[in-house]
This record gives structure tokens, C-alpha cells and sequence, in this order.
């Protein structure tokens, strides 16, 4: 592909971005007035969450890349949703996708390194990924949470101070909320007053 990364980026189409990897991955599927979407299942939905997600230049835009991008995001969605019926085969299937790297230690030339090694190019992106939901694990498990939106299958990682996000984004979800909290007052409000005009 001979668009440059940032590019791509630039056309990525998804309501929430530039969370954590592994919620990142799980926010490529999104609900929106228009219905559902999945950016992988679209043409070139691949490449332009690679450059999004800042991986473009170390993991190949390959079917192989897109199919364990897609076995890593069916086993976060049934870990994080809570939509497997069996965790341990939820876990296990994202121990698959850890089987297929390491992390080496180096000494190189320039002092100690750390190179990440997987069977194949393929399993890069997925990887990091699945590595890295193992570091929110480790942090801050209570902050990865879903947005409160009823329809939103958005996820993020709360680094607000008082751990108190709500929404995926006040733009969208939390003004959504909003202005049915607001629709839902002035509803009322006028039939609840009736009463005090006499009949």
C-alpha cells in the first residue's frame, strides 16, 4: 500500500480512538444511528487501523494480520464483554495469540534491548495486543470499562482523577444522555402542573 500511514489514519471512520491497544481493537466494531460497523470487514479497514493504532510500520497488511487481529478481538470481546460462556476457553484463546510471540533480551551495541519475536510478521499486531491487555490488567483492571450509552459497545480506559468517566465521548454519548434527561423533564413537567389549572 502506497498511502502513508498517517494518511490512513486520517480516514479512520470510528467514533472512538487512540484508547489502549487491546480496547482499541475491540472499538473497531461500533454502533452509530447508521447501524453496525466493523472497520475490519471493510476494504482497507485493515491498513487504516494499523496506522491508527501506530503499528503500520512493523506489522504487514496481510490476511494473516487480519485473521489473528480477528481471533484476538473475539477472545478480548469474550473476556472484557463478558460474552463467553466459558472463560477459561475465553482465556485460552488469548493465550493463543501470546503462544505466537516472546519478548528477547539483548545486549546490543548500544546497551541492554528488548526485541518482541513472533512466528511469523503476521502475528505482530496481534501480539502487542493481546500483551497489552495483560499490562491494563496489571495497572488498573476497574478503570476498563464500557460506555453507559445503552447502545454503545464502546470500550475505554478511565484515566480521569476521580475514576468517574462515563461516556465514550460527552460529544456523543454523554450529550445523547443528556438531552434525553432534558426531553424527559419537560415531558413531564407541564402534566404534572395540569392539576393547578382548575377544571
Amino acid at each position: 500500500m502506497n498511502t502513508h500511514p498517517a494518511h490512513v489514519a486520517d480516514a479512520d471512520p470510528r467514533p472512538l480512538r487512540g484508547e489502549p491497544l487491546p480496547l482499541d481493537l475491540l472499538n473497531t466494531c461500533w454502533i452509530d444511528d447508521s447501524g453496525h460497523h466493523d472497520l475490519l470487514a471493510r476494504p482497507g479497514g485493515l491498513a487504516v487501523w494499523l496506522a491508527s493504532a501506530g503499528l503500520a510500520d512493523i506489522a504487514p497488511d496481510t490476511q494473516e494480520t487480519l485473521d489473528a487481529l480477528l481471533a484476538t478481538r473475539s477472545a478480548l470481546r469474550a473476556i472484557v464483554a463478558d460474552e463467553g460462556a466459558d472463560p477459561e476457553r475465553s482465556r485460552q484463546l488469548l493465550n493463543e495469540t501470546l503462544a505466537h510471540g516472546r519478548v528477547r533480551r539483548l545486549l546490543g551495541t548500544d546497551g541492554p534491548e528488548t526485541v518482541v519475536e513472533t512466528d511469523t510478521p503476521g502475528w505482530l499486531a496481534a501480539w502487542h495486543t493481546a500483551e497489552r491487555y495483560l499490562r491494563l490488567l496489571e495497572q488498573s483492571p476497574d478503570r476498563i470499562r464500557k460506555c453507559a450509552g445503552t447502545e454503545c459497545v464502546l470500550r475505554f480506559y478511565d484515566t480521569s482523577k476521580n475514576g468517574r468517566r462515563r461516556w465514550c465521548s460527552m460529544t456523543s454519548c454523554g450529550n445523547r444522555a443528556k438531552t434525553r434527561r432534558h426531553y424527559a423533564r419537560t415531558r413531564t413537567a407541564p402534566q404534572e402542573a395540569e392539576p393547578a389549572g382548575g377544571a
